[in-house]
């Protein structure tokens, strides 16, 4: 089966980095812990689904992303100032750690701390993988069709589809 909309793909991947001249590898999905996502929904890079389209099981890839194409260029004004006593349960946080945020919408994500002073702690807010063109190089594993309730659910149920949650 090729993958398309309302697929459920498993896969592998390197993922390097391109710095200048050279690559630095960042992570890795093997056979025996794959990515496994629901096609067509919006779990993954549009870019990546582009660049996977059509593919089936036993296929190997070998793609880039500039940084627009994956999570975008950096954003040196998004960044924000917390106050420093918003950490006094949790104890000071770290330069370059993460730290768990929530918005105004009610969605999660991640801010790295880029300074601390007196009184406050300043994160970015960009992704960590902003402003950087990636390199992935994998092979497809198995693809299936995504069963009802993993449409209604918007994500995959595992490898087989029969992994709760």
């Amino acid at each position: 089966m090729k993958i398309k909309q309302n697929t459920v793909v498993a896969l592998t991947y390197d993922l390097y980095k391109k710095t200048n001249d050279e690559e630095i590898f960042l992570e890795k999905a093997d056979e025996s812990n794959p990515l496994i996502f629901l096609y067509g929904t919006g779990m993954m890079l549009p870019k990546f689904e582009e660049n996977l389209s059509g593919f089936e099981p036993g296929d190997s890839y070998d793609f880039h992303l500039m940084a627009e194409e994956a999570y975008g260029n950096k954003d040196e004004d998004a960044s924000a100032e917390l106050p420093l006593e918003m950490f006094k349960d949790v104890g000071h946080p770290q330069i370059n750690s993460f730290i768990p945020l929530q918005d105004n919408d009610g969605n999660h994500f991640n801010a790295r701390v880029a300074s601390i002073k007196d009184n406050a702690v300043t994160v970015d807010l960009n992704h960590p993988m902003a402003g950087q063109d990636l390199h992935f190089v994998g092979k497809i594993v198995q693809v299936r069709e995504a069963s009802p309730d993993e449409l209604s659910h918007g994500h995959a149920h595992g490898i087989e589809g029969d992994a709760g949650h």
